[in-house]
């Protein structure tokens, strides 16, 4: 078995049986043999299962019935190790997040993001800030060029706490920047820039 073989397993069982949600333990239930595969193979960088290289692998009507377990209330920590495995695996494509050169770019940001994200969830406060400050990058290039992002120009602490929100509340598979980006677009409606307020003053 290979990881494509792995993923095509799950879509047929998927579409067989169509489950309201799914999790690792209904894999581990329908098809130990798969579970098993992905438990050896695929491993996150700061180890466990990567479930989200799994599920964005899969058909993408299957991203939001996905429902994992996560902790609530993990306690807080410092560990600058887990955050360096990640910015060192991919120092190379950081420049993703002011830039992107193509749609490659674009995926690999968001492989750091989730990454990242997934960390933070489990409470290390470092990565939240990482993950904070790289995105800051991004966001700051959306308001520049999203005419439905304009006003959120100039209100940095409402950005921090969407961000933060994000962070914490991202579940299903998919782009975690997607998600951002949505949830800007939803809570900028009738937002009034601090820039555009300052002006008319």
């Amino acid at each position: 078995m290979d990881f494509e073989s792995a993923v095509k397993t799950i879509n047929i069982l998927l579409r067989e049986k169509q489950p309201v949600t799914f999790n690792s333990s209904w894999i581990r239930k329908h098809a130990l043999n798969v579970y098993q595969y992905i438990q050896k193979n695929v491993r996150a960088e700061i180890g466990g299962i990567d479930w989200d290289r799994v599920t964005s692998a899969l058909d993408r009507k299957y991203h939001k019935k996905w429902k994992p377990s996560y902790r609530t209330n993990a306690a807080a920590y410092r560990k600058k190790s887990e955050v360096n495995l990640i910015l060192d695996k991919y120092k190379a494509k950081l420049y993703a997040f002011i830039s992107p050169a193509d749609k490659n770019d674009e995926h690999v940001r968001d492989i750091i993001c989730i990454a990242l994200v997934r960390i933070a969830q489990n409470g290390n406060i470092l990565a939240r800030e990482e993950i904070m400050k790289l995105v800051r990058f991004t966001i700051d290039e959306w308001i520049e060029s999203r005419p439905t992002l304009s006003s959120w120009e100039g209100n940095e602490s409402l950005i921090e706490k969407r961000v933060e929100a994000c962070i914490r509340c991202y579940r299903y598979s998919g782009t975690f920047l997607g998600y951002l980006l949505k949830t800007l677009e939803y809570a900028g409606r009738g937002l009034r820039s601090n820039a555009e307020y300052s002006l008319t003053r």
